[in-house]
């Protein structure tokens, strides 16, 4: 092993001994210090490698927040075994998709989603399953893989260029494509953080978005790498939010639409203007924004990433620079470019080309996409922004062969939408875009050309929600019996756009 090598496993060693009687994480059943911690993750660590799960194998975990998530990650770690968390919105054919791609060699669920997988067990050639809930049937209890004793030299072999997570993106291609962060990645990506928001140990994350996602996973590490705590929900709840933040003196909370602003919302009812709370950090609208400086201490962070980057690579304060992403992070350099990857001017719009520590691997098990993603040398993320004067990098758009939309910070690209509406009988063409919404920050919007009369909107809108994430379904959805065509008889985009964008 290089003396250079420095693991997510390492750093937990270091908090144990640095910041031992320090809460580490906080959750419903009570309080894990530092030292606590460590022995629970090395617990976990040999019953894992007594089973065996060995180095480079995967492990799916499907699952609302749970102490044992975190646990996981931290065993992963030690061991070198891929972390593969997985969307718990999405629906069983979905996330079907994804473990046969990832070919793992156990499969974690909870209560929640024990249903949707209850007959895989027996089918899928996967070899271990365990449930953070009540045992049932093939679910063993995850409690009792923590054992007593020590694999021996089981963190020796993991370097800090290892893979540890594969966190997964949209679906460009019908099955989400899964980001492989390593070690390096995501503490690169922690010192950023810091560095950037000036996190101690003093400070306390709320950790209620999801786990499988980046800004989650992200938050947590970088909390817990500068020595600070994580007080964990199973899921965001704006009233619970309060509460745990006016408890535990939470100073940092991670926000997509519409969670600050049900917190605040939250806040208010309670009489509370979350005294705590110092750094929120996400996307979110100007109102929801200013209401945040207006009613609390707070400031809010905003900035440009990627699951792909392992969070953001530009960052600000946002009232530093109203409508900028930040300037470029410390450890990472950022290009924009044309179309044939020649740098722009100062006020161009071009694509954004990032390198750096916090640049992913690669995308698992596609090395076609990953050698095209990363052609030249640089990481091209399909987003286009400008630089201004002062370098704050603006975030201008998704090239239009890479449209995405992010109804509350998930992404939905349109080709999976459309793919689906276009299995309904008597549909002709659609067209699905983003549009701007109060409540999610973006919305989906489906226009569908339908000739024949008996289809409604909701119907459309059902039945996407039932073959997909019902996050995925058009909030709004036009009927009309002929969408605008190209010479080649293609749907033209940017003409429906024109036309249907501002109706709601």
């Amino acid at each position: 092993m290089s003396v250079q090598t420095f693991t997510l496993y390492d750093m937990l060693l270091r908090n144990a001994a640095q910041f031992g009687g320090r809460p580490a994480v906080i959750h419903e059943q009570g309080e894990i210090n530092s030292r606590e911690f460590l022995a629970r993750v090395d617990a976990l660590a040999s019953g894992l490698a007594a089973l065996p799960i060995r180095k480079g194998e995967r492990i799916c975990i499907l699952a609302q927040n749970h102490p044992g998530y975190l646990d996981l990650y931290g065993a992963c770690a030690k061991l070198g075994i891929l972390a593969y968390p997985i969307n718990w919105r999405l629906t069983a054919d979905e996330v079907l998709r994804i473990v046969a791609r990832a070919e793992p060699s156990m499969m974690v669920v909870d209560a929640a989603t024990q249903p949707a997988v209850a007959d895989w067990p027996t089918s899928s050639g996967i070899t271990h399953w365990y449930t953070f809930g009540t045992p049932s049937g093939p679910f063993a209890a995850f409690d009792t893989l923590y054992a007593d004793t020590e694999p021996a030299d089981a963190s020796g072999t993991v370097m800090g260029d290892d893979p540890f997570a594969v966190i997964s993106t949209a679906a460009v291609d019908v099955i989400p494509r899964g980001a492989v962060l390593t070690h390096n990645n995501l503490m690169a990506a922690n010192l950023q953080t810091m560095v950037c928001m000036g996190l101690t140990e003093s400070d306390c994350n709320l950790l209620a978005l999801p786990l499988f996602h980046i800004a989650a996973l992200g938050a947590a590490f970088a909390t817990m790498h500068a020595g600070g705590a994580n007080v964990l929900t199973a899921r965001f709840d704006a009233a619970q939010a309060v509460q745990l933040i006016d408890a535990h003196n939470v100073t940092y909370l991670t926000s997509f639409p519409p969670v600050l602003s049900s917190v605040l919302d939250a806040a208010e009812a309670a009489g509370s203007r979350l005294p705590s709370l110092k750094h929120v950090a996400g996307l979110e609208g100007p109102e929801a924004i200013g209401r945040l400086h207006a009613n609390t201490q707070a400031q809010f962070w905003t900035g440009y990433g990627q699951t792909e980057t392992s969070g953001f690579i530009t960052l600000q304060r946002a009232a530093d620079r109203p409508g900028a992403a930040g300037r470029v992070a410390p450890l990472c350099r950022v290009r924009l470019v044309d179309e044939y990857d020649r740098e722009v001017p100062v006020g161009t719009a071009g694509e954004i080309l990032a390198r750096g520590f916090v640049v992913f691997q690669g995308y698992y098990a596609q090395q076609e996409e990953t050698e095209h993603t990363f052609r030249g040398g640089w990481h091209h993320t399909g987003d286009v922004g400008r630089f201004d004067e002062d370098g704050f990098l603006h975030y201008v758009g998704r090239k239009p062969e890479k449209e995405l939309i992010k109804p509350g910070g998930e992404n939905v690209y349109p080709a999976e939408v459309e793919t689906v509406i276009m299995e309904i009988p008597g549909v002709n063409g659609v067209c699905v875009f983003g549009v701007p919404d109060a409540q999610w920050g973006e919305a989906i919007k489906a226009v569908v050309e339908y000739g024949d009369g008996g289809l409604s909107e909701e119907q459309i809108i059902d039945y996407v929600a039932g073959r997909i994430a019902r996050y995925k379904k058009p909030k709004w959805v036009v009927i009309t019996d002929a969408l605008p065509r190209t010479d080649t008889h293609e749907v033209d985009r940017e003409a429906v756009k024109s036309r249907w964008r501002q109706e709601a």
